[in-house]
């Protein structure tokens, strides 16, 4: 008989949902390991804004990439997914169940389904895409790659960008490649997939009453210092993140502390919104998916994890 696959635990959700308090209890129940899988809670600089786990929380379970790298380095889904399997295997060789927690689907279909082997892309090439305007690169996009160009949102920098580089870098469309998925882990462990999507009305009321305490808890002090780095470009990632804009534009003048607070909140909502559905619709028909929002709940789904 062969060996049981090494067990691994998801906790996925849009933002607020209650992800990470209940990692932290599934990791205090278990002896588990919290690996962060949200994009924006990898970086050092963002702690209040990303929502990271507080300083009491991560005292209570071991906690991994976390604010591990800052807002000047060029971070990418590929490169969480190898940190994430180092630190998967590291779990295990300890004993300790792997808890990976996080809404970022990019993230999370990297790690188990694989990467698109994308060669290296030429920097003269990325550098010029990424200076710029996204409507110049979705035009570009358009005679390139076509069925990308109809396929993403024309406003999408990341996105846009990504797809014109490849093309214009490999000569062949991004989804070329990604049919060619490499080094996902999905077919060697037990996952226990749990996705949390609560009522949406309390959803978006939990996300502004979060968003209100974080610019009374730090957010605004964060999002100055940010702006007084040097060595971040005004184009990286966490100079876009939510909450970072709205507040840059409060402290430059062009809005007052509350047209940014509410600003903040509505991209906040926007952006749950497209998590929700996301998760609803595109992971594997048989993930559970559950709207309780109390932890007994919640918990009796890991149950045959506990010690």
């Amino acid at each position: 008989m062969s060996a049981p696959l090494p067990r691994v635990a998801l906790i996925a959700g849009p933002t607020a949902s209650g992800k990470s308090a209940l990692a932290v209890e599934l990791a205090k129940r278990t002896g588990g390991t919290v690996i962060n899988a949200d994009s924006a809670q990898v970086y050092a600089e963002l702690r209040v804004l990303s929502a990271r786990p507080s300083l009491e929380e991560e005292a209570q379970a071991p906690h991994r990439l976390f604010g591990h790298v800052t807002g000047s380095e060029d971070y990418s889904a590929a490169r969480w997914a190898d940190e994430a399997k180092a630190e998967i295997a590291a779990a295990h060789a300890r004993g300790s169940l792997p808890i990976l927690a996080g809404g970022t689907g990019m993230y999370i279909r990297t790690l188990l389904d694989g990467i698109a082997p994308v060669p290296p892309i030429d920097p003269a090439i990325r550098a010029e895409i990424r200076a710029m305007p996204v409507t110049e690169a979705h035009t570009a996009l358009t005679k390139l790659d076509p069925e990308a160009a109809e396929r993403l949102n024309s406003a999408d920098t990341t996105r846009v960008a990504r797809a014109l580089e490849v093309v214009r870098s490999t000569g062949r469309p991004l989804a070329a490649w990604q049919a060619e998925r490499v080094g996902g882990i999905g077919e060697t462990i037990d996952l226990a997939p749990l996705i949390l999507l609560p009522d949406r009305a309390w959803l978006a009321e939990r996300c502004d009453r979060r968003l209100v305490a974080m610019f009374e808890g730090g957010a605004v002090d964060e999002v100055r210092a940010l702006l007084d780095r040097t060595d971040i470009a005004d184009s990286a990632p966490v100079r876009r993140a939510i909450g970072v804009v709205e507040i840059t534009a409060f402290l430059r003048g062009s809005l007052s502390r509350e047209e940014a607070l509410e600003r903040a909140q509505a991209a906040t909502r926007q952006y749950a919104k497209r998590q929700y559905t996301w998760l609803r619709h595109q992971p594997p028909v048989h993930w559970i998916r559950i709207d309780a929002t109390d932890s007994f709940k919640q918990l009796s789904y890991f149950a045959r994890f506990e010690q």
